[in-house]
């Protein structure tokens, strides 16, 4: 059975760290695509940070860069995201999400990703 668990999130004071993992179980074909994703409450799921295997790139949402860093560790079928310098605005729900079939849309487009992690709540707050 293919899965995704997210893993790492919690509660943090604006300013402060956190890092979330994803953790890759039961797939036999290597990922064309994997990203992290949120969603607020009354807001739509919105593209964090992923990496694309078209052009082995990485790449980060407008709001993340510089905070944010994505990493990948094949050999553990693992990829994370340190989230530093957390603002409450990055409060949501982060899922990490996954496609093994070429993709056409930017990895950071949600749509289409047919595996999808069962999200994990990250609050930042004082």
């Amino acid at each position: 059975q293919r899965q995704l668990v997210e893993s790492g999130g919690g509660l943090v004071q604006p300013g402060g760290s956190l890092r979330l993992s994803c953790t890759a179980s039961g797939f036999t074909r290597d990922f064309t695509a994997i990203g992290w994703f949120r969603q607020a409450p009354g807001k739509e799921r919105e593209g964090v940070s992923c990496f694309a295997r078209r052009g082995s790139s990485t790449n980060y949402a407008d709001s993340v860069k510089g905070r944010f860093t994505f990493s990948r560790d094949s050999a553990e079928n693992t990829v994370s995201l340190q989230m530093d310098n957390l603002k409450p605005e990055d409060t949501a729900v982060y899922y990490c999400a996954a496609d093994t079939v070429n993709r056409y849309r930017p990895c950071l487009d949600s749509r289409d990703y047919k595996y999808w992690g069962q999200g994990i709540q990250v609050t930042v707050s004082s």
